[in-house]
Protein backbone atom coordinates (compact mmCIF):
# COMPACT_ATOMS: atom_id res chain seq x y z
CA UNK A 1 0.00 0.00 0.00
CA UNK A 2 0.95 3.70 -0.79
CA UNK A 3 0.64 5.83 1.65
CA UNK A 4 1.71 9.90 1.77
CA UNK A 5 2.26 11.68 4.64
CA UNK A 6 2.35 15.25 5.17
CA UNK A 7 3.37 17.23 8.26
CA UNK A 8 3.89 20.49 9.16
CA UNK A 9 6.50 21.36 12.13
CA UNK A 10 4.94 23.12 14.93
CA UNK A 11 6.59 26.68 15.36
CA UNK A 12 8.25 25.77 18.79
CA UNK A 13 10.12 22.78 17.96
CA UNK A 14 11.29 23.68 14.75
CA UNK A 15 14.55 24.30 15.21
CA UNK A 16 14.87 21.30 17.20
CA UNK A 17 13.43 18.93 13.93
CA UNK A 18 15.86 20.36 11.68
CA UNK A 19 18.63 19.65 14.31
CA UNK A 20 17.45 16.24 14.82
CA UNK A 21 16.80 15.47 10.86
CA UNK A 22 19.98 17.33 10.21
CA UNK A 23 21.91 14.75 12.01
CA UNK A 24 20.61 11.49 10.85
CA UNK A 25 22.89 9.21 8.54
CA UNK A 26 21.09 6.89 6.18
CA UNK A 27 21.39 4.16 8.90
CA UNK A 28 19.50 6.24 11.38
CA UNK A 29 16.83 7.34 8.67
CA UNK A 30 16.36 3.49 8.07
CA UNK A 31 16.14 2.56 11.83
CA UNK A 32 13.63 5.86 12.10
CA UNK A 33 11.36 4.27 9.33
CA UNK A 34 11.46 0.50 10.47
CA UNK A 35 11.85 -2.64 8.64
CA UNK A 36 8.26 -2.65 7.35
CA UNK A 37 8.15 0.64 6.12
CA UNK A 38 9.95 1.60 2.28
CA UNK A 39 10.54 5.69 1.57
CA UNK A 40 9.51 6.02 -1.90
CA UNK A 41 9.72 10.20 -1.60
CA UNK A 42 10.36 12.73 0.65
CA UNK A 43 10.21 16.58 -0.35
CA UNK A 44 10.55 19.27 2.24
CA UNK A 45 9.39 22.98 2.27
CA UNK A 46 12.11 24.11 4.87
CA UNK A 47 10.93 27.90 5.29
CA UNK A 48 7.32 26.92 5.63
CA UNK A 49 8.80 23.78 8.21
CA UNK A 50 5.90 21.75 6.00
CA UNK A 51 6.85 18.66 3.87
CA UNK A 52 5.58 15.71 2.35
CA UNK A 53 6.58 11.93 1.69
CA UNK A 54 5.31 8.64 0.09
CA UNK A 55 5.98 5.28 1.60
CA UNK A 56 5.05 1.79 0.58
CA UNK A 57 3.83 -0.55 3.54
CA UNK A 58 1.74 -3.51 3.67
CA UNK A 59 1.00 -1.87 7.59
CA UNK A 60 -0.93 0.96 8.41
CA UNK A 61 0.64 0.62 11.86
CA UNK A 62 3.98 0.45 10.71
CA UNK A 63 3.37 3.82 9.11
CA UNK A 64 1.89 5.13 12.24
CA UNK A 65 5.16 4.30 14.46
CA UNK A 66 7.25 5.85 12.25
CA UNK A 67 4.71 8.86 12.11
CA UNK A 68 4.78 8.96 16.16
CA UNK A 69 8.84 9.00 16.39
CA UNK A 70 8.36 12.78 14.76
CA UNK A 71 4.40 13.66 16.93
CA UNK A 72 6.23 15.74 19.41
CA UNK A 73 7.52 17.89 17.00
CA UNK A 74 5.25 17.66 13.59
CA UNK A 75 1.31 17.62 13.23
CA UNK A 76 1.02 14.95 10.56
CA UNK A 77 -1.85 13.57 8.34
CA UNK A 78 -1.61 10.09 6.78
CA UNK A 79 -3.40 9.22 3.78
CA UNK A 80 -3.88 6.23 1.53
CA UNK A 81 -3.39 6.72 -2.21
CA UNK A 82 -2.68 5.31 -5.26
CA UNK A 83 -0.23 5.43 -8.31
CA UNK A 84 -1.71 6.22 -11.58
CA UNK A 85 -2.01 2.54 -12.58
CA UNK A 86 -3.41 2.00 -9.39
CA UNK A 87 -5.94 4.78 -10.11
CA UNK A 88 -6.66 3.68 -14.08
CA UNK A 89 -7.35 0.28 -12.78
CA UNK A 90 -10.36 1.82 -9.94
CA UNK A 91 -11.87 4.39 -12.56
CA UNK A 92 -12.04 2.18 -15.61
CA UNK A 93 -13.66 -0.83 -13.29
CA UNK A 94 -16.03 2.04 -11.79
CA UNK A 95 -16.33 2.81 -15.94
CA UNK A 96 -17.57 -0.31 -17.07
Amino acid sequence: MLVMVSWELYPETKMDAFAAFSQMSEEDDAADLGLDVKMIGRWHDLAAGTGTAVVESASVEAVYSWVMNWAPMISATVTPVLDDEGARSVVKEKLG
